[in-house]
């Protein structure tokens, strides 16, 4: 495909998203759907801020791969994604492993998803490749990174995130000379290289990847005849970029998107329970850290036709109110207190009942007189009527998951376990 210099780069180019991982940290959130799919911010999946990315930024084609139990997330792109024309020239497919290559053979790394793929990314007509990660929470304008590309010549740009070196250790690190230009990838060092000039910070990578197609589907087609490869970005092909071609760093504070509310560049990878539910709540604040209220750079989704929240019955002790939280639409907080929580479409709370920095996702029910703190719950749990959650740490781990931190997951399977023990 030949340049076209008057067009946006990111009509030229395809996203394609990588969301085959289970997310193993998130422990039983992740039992019945992918990390992708897992719920975020009251409305929307994790995956909807790397797709709404793609679209916001001008990118109309683009591909999912799926692995790890896939149907909720296939389900939610088909019935949130669907609006993409064809005659359009516009395109999102989904790429269930589906042993294309021969009967045995799944996705065995993120390179080698791709790899499965080349006929299909050679049918979209393109020259630019996009590879994000599609469980990550940002805001970024993949067309600013498209320009640095192209710009400089590389054989791959890589997003960078900029951290403190103490935290460094926990990526994988880019050591880069006064140009960033990439001269090394470390993956998690005890030693992390800083940025020149800043020995204060470090640059990570954020799993973000800009290449031209034609020559990643030669590095692709030789990394599939690699026997002793693990088929993977970070582990092989980048190391091989670096041997003998030319890889540039692109910093996510030159292309992260705000409203002007945020004081900084947002990034999180909501991986584990804690973290889930920290940003999730982090939401609730006066002035949050991601501004989602940002019309100029809307997180698309799976729009549900629901009715209004509602709020009812005004007495001492039993008056249903909301403060300093998010709640969506379909909720009824009948008579109970909810502070600083956040909850997901559909939910119910009943009298008397509390609850306090709690995430609920879609479909919860709580029950008269419950008082639950510090909780994930996750979709379509029925909290029984006087459970207390938050006051007693030996007897939250007893029947549900508490993490170091103090954060209480609680699922059906484990109320129903509890239920069965005490009769």
């Amino acid at each position: 495909m030949k340049p076209r210099p008057n067009t946006r780069l990111a009509s030229q180019a395809m996203a394609f998203v990588l969301a085959g991982g289970r997310g193993s940290r998130l422990k039983e959130l992740t039992d019945t759907r992918a990390k992708p799919a897992v719920y975020f911010g009251g409305k929307t999946r994790i995956i909807d801020f790397a797709l709404s990315n793609a679209l916001n930024s001008g990118i109309r084609k683009m591909a999912i791969a799926t692995q790890y139990k896939a149907h909720s997330l296939i389900r939610h792109c088909q019935r949130g994604w669907n609006f993409f024309r064809a005659e359009r020239n516009e395109y999102l497919d989904i790429l269930p492993a589906s042993q294309r290559v021969n009967e045995t053979k799944w996705y065995l790394g993120t390179a080698d998803a791709v790899a499965q793929n080349i006929d299909i990314v050679d049918s979209y007509n393109i020259r630019y490749v996009v590879i994000l990660a599609g469980d990550h929470i940002y805001k970024m304008d993949y067309e600013i990174m498209l320009q640095q590309h192209v710009a400089t010549g590389a054989d791959v740009t890589i997003g960078c995130l900029t951290v403190p070196l103490a935290e460094a250790t926990a990526f994988g690190v880019m050591d880069v000379d006064g140009t960033g230009r990439i001269t090394a990838f470390l993956e998690k060092p005890a030693n992390p290289p800083h940025i020149p000039g800043d020995p204060a910070h470090a640059l990570a990578s954020m799993g973000i990847y800009v290449f031209d197609w034609a020559f990643l589907r030669d590095l692709l087609l030789r990394d599939m005849a690699d026997p002793n490869s693990s088929h993977d970005f970070g582990n092989d092909l980048i190391p091989q970029i670096l041997r003998g071609g030319k890889a540039m760093a692109h910093r996510f504070a030159d292309s992260c998107v705000t409203s002007g509310l945020e004081t900084e560049p947002y990034w999180r990878d909501v991986g584990t329970i804690d973290a889930f539910w920290q940003a999730n709540i982090d939401l609730t604040d006066f002035v949050p850290k991601l501004d989602l209220y940002d019309n100029a750079w809307p997180i698309w989704t799976y729009a549900e036709i629901v009715p209004p929240a509602k709020f009812i019955h005004d007495e001492v002790g039993r008056r249903g109110s909301a403060v300093s939280s998010l709640v969506s639409g379909d909720c009824i907080v009948s008579g109970s207190e909810v502070r600083n929580s956040l909850l997901f479409t559909g939910c119910r709370a009943h009298s008397y009942a509390s609850l306090e920095h709690v995430v609920a996702l879609p479909y919860v029910t709580v029950n008269r007189s419950a008082s639950l703190r510090n909780c994930v719950i996750d979709r379509g749990v029925t909290i029984p009527e006087g459970l207390v959650v938050g006051e007693d740490p030996e007897e939250d781990a007893r029947w549900f998951r508490r993490t170091d931190q103090g954060i209480v997951l609680i699922t059906q399977t484990m109320l129903n376990a509890r239920a069965a023990r005490l009769g």
